[in-house]
């Protein structure tokens, strides 16, 4: 927490009375707040842009009240250049595990469903895309500027990404969320919501179900059943197949994520020991990938 920050959520002009503002942690972008004032519960979240992570505020912005419309995101009730200001949402935040049980995942694919389907609906203004293999091949460049200690490893992790592009071929563009971590579904007991739209953008919808998949852990059976459900078809070779290879380009974008995140983040996380266990984990799914 940095005092700037916290003097900016303090002094915002929207609070009816005093308002003491509570850190939230578990962020690895922004810096976030809960503050209750007069009237209500909200969340702040302080940021400015991060282009070496493709993050634009104005693009945050528009995705998390289009979602709002769209009926799967709490409402933005305040907005000014580095900050957002959220209705509280009373609930659970999720777990892997508890994303891992098929009665969470039967409750979740509805809201990927309108992620995708429905946001798209209400962006207004100029939006981004997000494509996974451009992050990849900037993330590398920005890399070898910085004498990354991971420059020995980019030539090889270039060329997977460009055979896992091959692979994946043509795609169907939605409205993706992007970052599909546990932590940004939270269960009030009757509704699953979808929080922070930092990468938000349009993309293939193989990216959020294999990132989902994998930053939570999902079996082989509850893999094939997400895609069965969501796509509501029975499951091809060709398309598992296709989902396999964004998966693991999933894992590599979060690991070259993390590595320009040591380099440049000035949040206290451990950004090496992040790389190392996502980058160990992109190589296991690579080999198998490899092997199909």
């Amino acid at each position: 927490m940095t005092t700037e920050a916290l003097t900016k959520a303090i002094n915002l002009p929207c609070w009816k009375g005093t308002v003491y503002p509570q850190p939230l942690t578990g962020g690895i972008t922004n810096i976030n707040f809960i503050v209750e004032d007069d009237s209500k519960k909200y969340v702040i979240r302080v940021a400015d842009d991060i282009v070496l992570h493709q993050v634009m505020r104005f693009n945050e912005l528009a995705a998390s009240k289009a979602a709002w419309s769209a009926g799967i995101s709490p409402e933005v009730t305040y907005s000014e250049p580095g900050v957002l200001v959220l209705e509280f949402i009373e609930g659970k935040t999720l777990e892997a595990g508890d994303i891992q049980k098929r009665d969470m995942l039967e409750r979740i694919v509805p809201v990927l469903q309108a992620c995708h389907r429905d946001v798209k609906k209400h962006i207004r203004g100029p939006a981004l895309a997000f494509w996974v293999f451009h992050v990849v091949n900037d993330y590398a460049l920005t890399l070898k500027d910085a004498k990354s200690r991971m420059v020995d490893q980019l030539p090889a992790l270039l060329a997977a990404a460009e055979n896992l592009e091959k692979a994946i071929g043509m795609i169907e563009i939605i409205w993706g969320h992007n970052d599909l971590l546990p932590a940004n579904f939270i269960d009030d007991g009757s509704k699953v919501w979808l929080i922070d739209w930092d990468y938000a953008g349009f993309n293939s919808p193989l990216f959020d179900l294999g990132g989902l998949a994998s930053n939570c852990e999902l079996s082989e059976s509850d893999e094939e059943w997400l895609l069965e459900n969501y796509y509501d078809k029975t499951v091809t070779d060709l398309l598992r197949h296709r989902y396999f290879a964004m998966k693991c380009a999933s894992l590599l974008r979060e690991s070259m994520w993390s590595m320009v995140s040591e380099i440049y983040s000035n949040i206290e996380f451990d950004f090496q020991e992040y790389t190392n266990t996502n980058l160990a984990a992109f190589k296991a799914q690579y080999k198998t990938f490899l092997s199909m």
